[in-house]
């Protein structure tokens, strides 16, 4: 695998919250994702935007907080599901989180999404990286 495509290690992603970092897409827009575990330890990525309102973030930068497997968007109580990224609960029910690509390899997680170029772990308001949380809620 690039290691430039190289986000963190499979053993930073935490399991009951989420994982932050910034990408950049084709017209060097800036965008935050996550990763999170889904219920059978794989991990997935998920752009870090509430269907519902596309500009509230789901990890404000200490870790989203996660019910039973799903993500919660603490502004508008919608639940998605950690590896569909389908909504379940809330004012945006039906619809999907957008998908970020990654894989696992040799213990480490990459950015294989040929939209996006990994820039940095943590948001795009700080570039700290994101810590595992004790997000409650």
């Amino acid at each position: 695998m690039d290691p430039d495509r190289r986000i963190t290690s499979l053993s930073a992603v935490p399991d009951d919250t989420t994982f932050l970092f910034t990408v950049r897409n084709a017209d060097d827009e800036r965008r935050e994702a996550v990763l999170v575990r889904t219920p059978d330890g794989e991990v997935r990525g998920w752009l870090n935007y509430c269907r519902h309102l596309l500009d509230v973030r789901l990890d404000k930068g200490s870790g989203a907080p996660m019910r039973a497997d799903e993500l919660v968007c603490a502004n508008h109580g919608a639940y998605f599901e950690a590896d569909s990224g389908f909504c379940t609960f809330g004012p945006c029910e039906g619809a999907t989180l957008e998908s970020v690509d990654v894989a696992v390899d040799d213990g480490s997680v990459y950015l294989v999404d040929d939209d996006y170029t990994f820039v940095d772990t943590g948001s795009l308001d700080d570039g700290s990286p994101s810590a595992s949380s004790t997000v409650e809620f």
